[in-house]
């Protein structure tokens, strides 16, 4: 660009002075081939610098890009990894689960046990005591499973005369048996309960209802542990006067089916409780 600045001031200067005009033409020519050349290159420098900020702008707009992409994939490493984390997390609440579900399997199963085996207990002592009393009579008699609890529910006509709390001999060849199947089963315990109807009692040495079936429930207490060798510290004596009835105590026949002395053999829920605990270890 300066190169050609120079021809023109020379061409100018030239052309100022007295030359001929040959000479002066040849100037001329080579004037307007110069500027020529200076447009020419005027032009291709102003494309260049257009070509240059139009590469700027891309390459700026390429720099965003790429720091995008950049700050993009950090975030997305940033995620897969908390992804892992949560995965493992989610694998570990997964197997703890797991391993709850398993324990409490194994304690319903260890439950189950329990009360199979219970329930094997409970038979077998309701089929003893069916095999030994097997030839009374249902009026005088019913044995019967409860919830699990064994009840013996024998008449009071079978045990007692009427009004009084001494037990026949009759009764006593009954008791016998029933204390043979508990003697052959000295895991268990029970409670004697006696049971009247509502009618008042006018008998001496008699206070009332309670009074009377707390007596009778006694006297079959006493008979177990003198006259059978049932160990006291396994029965209990209880009176619940005429508050539990069967039926109404609304004629005779009813007032004799609620006048009665029952056995209750006592779930041990503490051998129940070392079942489940025994299995459980």
């Amino acid at each position: 660009m300066k190169k050609y600045l120079a021809i023109t001031v020379i061409t100018a200067a030239l052309l100022s002075s007295c030359v001929s005009q040959k000479k002066y033409t040849e100037l001329e020519t080579l004037q307007q081939n110069t500027k020529g050349l200076l447009d020419s290159a005027t032009v291709k420098l102003n494309t260049c610098n257009e070509e240059k900020e139009a590469a700027e702008a891309r390459l700026a707009s390429l720099q965003e890009r790429v720091d995008f992409l950049q700050a993009n994939n950090q975030d997305l490493i940033n995620n897969i990894g908390n992804l892992t984390t949560l995965s493992q997390k989610g694998a570990e609440n997964l197997e703890m689960s797991l391993e709850s579900m398993k324990e409490k399997d194994i304690r319903i199963q260890t439950m189950q046990d329990a009360v199979t085996k219970k329930d094997s207990v409970t038979l077998a002592l309701v089929t003893s005591l069916k095999g030994v009393l097997g030839n009374m009579s249902d009026d005088d008699i019913e044995i019967n499973v409860e919830k699990g609890v064994v009840y013996v529910s024998i008449s009071d006509k079978l045990l007692f005369r009427s009004g009084s709390h001494t037990v026949t001999k009759k009764a006593k060849e009954v008791l016998g048996k029933v204390a043979k199947v508990v003697n052959d089963k000295p895991e268990i315990e029970f409670m004697v309960e006696g049971h009247t109807d509502n009618l008042p009692i006018k008998i001496d040495g008699i206070e009332d209802n309670w009074d009377l079936s707390v007596k009778r429930a006694t006297s079959v207490v006493r008979i177990l542990q003198k006259d059978y060798g049932v160990s006291p510290e396994r029965m209990t004596a209880a009176g619940r006067s005429y508050y539990i009835p069967l039926v109404d105590n609304d004629n005779a026949g009813n007032r004799a089916r609620n006048r009665r002395t029952r056995i209750v053999v006592l779930p041990k829920l503490d051998q129940f409780y070392d079942l489940i605990q025994q299995g459980m270890k």
